[in-house]
């Protein structure tokens, strides 16, 4: 058997292949044998025709349906002679076949790229900390309870508190109606803070059966853009916003908590939680976007379609039945995507590169200690949870990425800058 490979990139190759009639034997007889089990001929019952019968008959026909199959066992053998580990799926081009004389083809296949660890220890960062604020835990509380408001019918809309249900009709400029431009019934929150300010200038104190005229001008992309609309009030309510005290806090808690101090200190910890996570993650995000930047390497297409097929597959996760909606350009959304999906793809190598040389790898006491931590979270035995983990790769890979970022973070220079700004 003879065989070359040809350098198409940094990332393919192509191997071409040259093997005689002698060396294909045994592929072929195993391609006998599978064919055996499962013709029927006149005579004998299913697969249990003699072989050289089947050869016979059949021979030429098995060869040439086998081809692909045989090739492709020939590309493994080939491959691993020369410790060749491809990424994706090889195609097999140019095969070329003479009956009793020889074979020959052609496959390409991506490999990892060589590239040298450029520096990923002792990099700078500044983490940004958010500060909870009074204002911050009381801007909450007052979300809180106008998700627990209840509605009565008003004669006015004496102050922001109120709602107002309108027919929306946009006209032009002479007063006329545009057509399709009506929207029935429309609830209109006058302390909504998307509510257009001219809008609620002008609906303050309307009552039920007003019509009111409102200009709203703005400027779009570089053009002052102006829109009339004529507003038919059908119907005002009132919003009521229940007192902040122990019942509110025992609702809102499903009775888990059962006075006001203790409820805003369970808050204060949470919004904490919640902008200690978001630093965290805009810190990673930093680490891993310079460590990209300052390596610059061919990156296989074939990993680039995997990750963004894993894009996809998340985003049928999302929707009933697992299918996308007619509608979405899968196309589209992949060249959208497909910038990201380099980056994500150019981090993994880098990730299996430091992985290896740091020698982080999962360890028995890993696997305990997550289950230490899930164990009451899930109301699961925690020797339950040790088995489940070593055998999820999910885990498995959860597991290397938080001790590679533990790593990372432990090797780099990270200043701490607190701020009252929400801009993390």
């Amino acid at each position: 058997m003879d065989v070359a490979v040809k350098d198409l990139t940094e990332v393919e190759k192509e191997i071409h292949v040259h093997i005689e009639n002698e060396e294909l034997i045994p592929y072929f007889d195993k391609a006998y044998k599978e064919y055996a089990l499962k013709v029927e001929i006149k005579g004998f019952r299913k697969g249990k025709a003699p072989l050289h019968l089947v050869k016979t008959m059949f021979g030429e026909s098995i060869e040439y349906n086998s081809l692909d199959t045989v090739a492709g066992d020939i590309f493994r053998t080939a491959a691993n002679e020369r410790n060749v580990w491809p990424i994706g799926e090889p195609t097999l081009t140019d095969i070329d076949y003479k009956r009793g004389q020889f074979l020959t083809f052609k496959v390409k296949y991506e490999i990892r790229p060589e590239f040298e660890l450029n520096k990923y220890k002792g990099l700078q960062f500044e983490k940004t900390i958010h500060t909870v604020t009074d204002k911050e835990i009381e801007e909450e509380i007052l979300r809180l309870k106008k998700s627990h408001s209840t509605m009565t019918e008003a004669v006015s809309a004496d102050d922001e508190e109120h709602v107002i249900i309108a027919d929306v009709q946009q006209i032009d400029e002479t007063g006329n109606p545009l057509i399709g431009k009506k929207d029935p019934d429309v609830r209109i929150y006058l302390a909504s803070e998307t509510i257009y300010p001219e809008m609620k200038e002008t609906l303050l104190k309307s009552k039920t059966g007003d019509v009111k005229r409102v200009k709203i001008e703005r400027e779009h992309e570089g053009r002052k853009e102006s829109h009339i609309i004529d507003v038919t009030i059908k119907k005002v309510e009132k919003v009521l916003i229940p007192p902040f005290d122990d019942e509110l806090v025992k609702k809102i808690s499903k009775n888990k908590i059962t006075g006001t101090d203790e409820f805003r200190t369970h808050l204060r910890r949470d919004i904490e939680n919640y902008w200690h996570e978001q630093s965290d993650r805009k810190l990673t995000d930093m680490i891993m976007s310079e460590i990209v930047r300052s390596h610059e390497f061919m990156v296989p297409e074939s990993l680039v379609r995997s990750i963004l097929d894993s894009f996809i597959d998340d985003l049928k996760n999302r929707y009933p039945e697992k299918k996308l909606p007619p509608d979405f350009n899968e196309e589209e959304y992949r060249e959208n995507n497909k910038s990201y999906a380099l980056f994500q793809a150019r981090w993994f190598l880098i990730r299996e590169k430091i992985l290896k040389t740091e020698g982080i790898a999962v360890e028995e006491t890993d696997h305990a200690s997550l289950a230490e931590t899930e164990s009451p979270k899930y109301n699961i035995e925690k020797d339950r949870l040790i088995e489940f983990y070593k055998n999820s790769k999910s885990v498995q890979e959860r597991i290397l990425s938080e001790k590679l970022m533990l790593f990372l973070r432990q090797n780099s220079k990270i200043t701490e800058k607190h701020t009252e700004d929400f801009n993390i």
